[in-house]
């Protein structure tokens, strides 16, 4: 599914490394870690700027095809001051980003992240001496930033999630709508694949990663099956192999959905550490920006609004001491972020018309003068 199932372990989950086989796993993806856009230095990262790319690409898809979702509402949360710095911290193809620009003055600036080489190579079209593009997770945006000379910026936009471009295209090994490689990596330029981790991976261990970041209840019985069908030497190496092997595995699931929907999702989060990289994220947004600047986040399932809800609200109630405790008024801790407004969802039309935004949730928060 696109940007959108419910699922999510809670805190209370056992961390995925607690469950590796060290003998078999740890080592392998020790490496793949090193390789992991979250895990390199700054003089490892490949592609770091976009005017360091080579055209290489194949042709990216049509920006027409993808749909922004909460288009106008994101851009309308962020109160653009027209001479403001902006963060659009997942550029997609674009249509938050043309949007920013539209309301910014001649003085003002947008800065785009996105790990996609696809998503780099769209932002080309953009001919505005006020946008700069960088080739990095966001994760890596306060560090990406201090490089370009910017300490506080007036708002940040984090549409989270995966694209309907990247599901769309066979050769990215999103959908099992196809029978392409197994690949799922955001950025197709480094780190290791989902066919890559299938291949080395433990029962345990992936049976964890289906459960917790699928919420699939078949997901012992997915995992053994999988690692059946590699242990008689046919290694999943396609999407077309693993939802077969799914749909063989899985006897009751949701009406009008694929079998193998829940396995995909999970696998997906895991081999590009969505949640991991979320969770870097949002302290850094909270650093950056500066007093009235605004953060708006679109999450399309429970686990990444779990923790964006869950950030915002520990920001905006410090009073964290034991009740009655003898404390004046004046002296209580004070938020650093508020609350602006209730939750943001699409509209009936706007589903309609593009029936993957039914999930998307925008919350929105302002940062306070409290240093």
């Amino acid at each position: 599914m696109i940007k959108g199932v419910n699922m999510a372990p809670t805190k209370e989950s056992p961390s995925l490394k607690e469950v590796f086989d060290k003998e078999v796993v740890t080592q392998k993806i020790a490496s793949h870690k090193k390789a992991s856009p979250l895990n390199a230095s700054k003089s490892e990262k490949p592609l770091s700027k976009v005017s360091n790319l080579s055209s290489n690409l194949s042709e990216a898809p049509d920006a027409n095809t993808h749909i922004t979702v909460l288009l106008d509402e994101a851009v309308q949360a962020l109160a653009i001051k027209p001479d403001g710095i902006y963060v659009d911290g997942t550029f997609g193809r674009g249509g938050h980003s043309k949007k920013i620009l539209a309301a910014l003055g001649a003085k003002g600036r947008l800065i785009a992240f996105d790990r996609d080489l696809s998503a780099i190579e769209s932002s080309k079209a953009i001919e505005d001496a006020r946008f700069s593009m960088v080739h990095s997770h966001f994760a890596g945006m306060q560090n990406e930033l201090a490089d370009l000379g910017i300490g506080k910026v007036d708002g940040i936009l984090l549409d989270l999630g995966i694209s309907s471009p990247q599901v769309d295209v066979a050769e990215r090994g999103f959908s099992f709508r196809f029978d392409a490689p197994l690949d799922m990596r955001m950025d197709q330029s480094s780190g290791q694949t989902v066919a890559d981790y299938l291949a080395i991976a433990t029962e345990q261990h992936l049976a964890e990663v289906i459960k917790n970041y699928g919420e699939e209840r078949f997901a012992k019985q997915i995992a053994r099956s999988i690692i059946a069908e590699r242990n008689d030497g046919r290694a999943i190496t396609t999407t077309g192999q693993l939802a077969k092997v799914v749909a063989s595995t899985v006897t009751r699931h949701e009406p009008g959905q694929n079998p193998a929907t829940r396995t995909f999702q999970a696998l997906r989060i895991f081999i590009n550490q969505e949640l991991e990289e979320l969770s870097l994220t949002m302290p850094q947004c909270l650093a950056l920006l500066a007093p009235q600047g605004r953060l708006a986040v679109i999450s399309f399932h429970s686990l990444e609004d779990r923790i964006v809800k869950q950030f915002i609200r520990d920001q905006a109630n410090r009073d964290d001491l034991p009740a009655n405790f003898p404390v004046r008024a004046a002296e209580l801790p004070q938020p650093k972020m508020m609350n602006v407004g209730k939750t943001i969802k699409p509209s009936a039309a706007e589903v309609k018309r593009n029936p993957r935004s039914r999930s998307a949730v925008l919350r929105v928060a302002e940062r306070t003068q409290v240093a």
